[in-house]
């Protein structure tokens, strides 16, 4: 596990995660316009659904890319 900790650097690791707060604010603020905004059922549910999915796929790859294997490169 230090092995992991020696491979990161602490200014990418402070940059990433200041990338993980705003990615979060940008998801929060999407699901809360979503609810303000009072979509009927299945359009608001099926939004919802999918911010979900796209939040849990970037979260995975930027766990991914700190191992170093990314399955998506921007």
């Amino acid at each position: 596990m230090t092995t992991l900790f020696l491979a990161i650097s602490g200014h990418s690791l402070i940059s990433a995660l200041l990338y993980i707060i705003v990615a979060g604010l940008i998801f929060w603020l999407l699901w809360w316009l979503i609810s303000y905004i009072a979509l009927p059922d299945p359009f608001g549910k099926v939004l919802r659904v999918v911010l979900a999915v796209v939040a849990v796929l970037f979260l995975i790859n930027w766990l991914l890319g700190l191992a170093g294997t990314p399955f998506i490169s921007w």
